[in-house]
């Protein structure tokens, strides 16, 4: 029986994320992704509470993803400054953001452009908050270890860094003929901001 109830679960995602792309969370319905996975209504509400848990729990894979960017480029396990301009780490983090890009596709279409009515609608100005906060928090830390390192960084243009990595993602997944050039363009900005971050940091 955990196979059927698994598999039941896995056809209820497939489903809900082409409903979901398909109409947007908005004008989804429940009876619809149903339909779509071959489930009874009432069955639907066995795993899922309703239909922004659904969406929850199809996006999850790319909400996971985006935390873990953020402790790991400026969480407890963030590498040391001195780490974070030389050419593997510059190599390292576009590799990290192509990944995202390329596996979690729909996926960030969902969060980014179909997300209005759900408990994710705000979910990229909540990120960028709380990213503010660990970004100063590294700042500091960063400071003790290295005197020298000017972490004197304004709230807002901390904020608008993560600003921009959603842009550019948003900006991705809407122009047309882009895919040819996501590789380019993700090195481009990757490359910005960290020659950029190493004049701020007087590094």
């Amino acid at each position: 029986m955990q196979y059927l109830k698994e598999n039941v679960e896995q056809r209820l995602l497939a489903a809900a994320r082409e409903v979901f792309l398909r109409d947007g969370f908005a004008r989804s319905s429940v009876r619809d992704i149903a339909a779509a996975a071959g489930v009874a209504t009432g069955n639907l509400y066995r795993y899922y509470s309703g239909k922004d848990a659904l969406f929850r729990a199809v996006l999850r894979p790319v909400t996971d993803a985006f935390e873990m960017m953020l402790h790991e480029h400026h969480g407890s396990s963030a590498l040391d400054v001195s780490e974070m301009f030389s050419e593997r780490y510059l190599r390292a983090t576009i590799d990290e953001y192509l990944a995202l890009f390329h596996a979690r596709r729909p996926l960030l279409q969902l969060l980014l452009q179909c997300a209005q009515g759900s408990s994710l609608e705000h979910f990229r100005r909540h990120y960028t908050l709380r990213a503010t906060l660990l970004v100063k928090d590294w700042f500091r830390k960063m400071k003790r270890r290295h005197p020298e390192v000017n972490i004197a960084v304004s709230d807002f243009f901390i904020r608008m860094h993560c600003v921009w990595m959603f842009a550019l993602f948003d900006e991705m997944l809407s122009v047309d003929g882009a895919d040819g050039r996501v590789e380019q363009v993700i090195g481009e900005y990757v490359r910005f901001e960290i020659v950029g971050w190493r004049d701020i940091m007087q590094i």
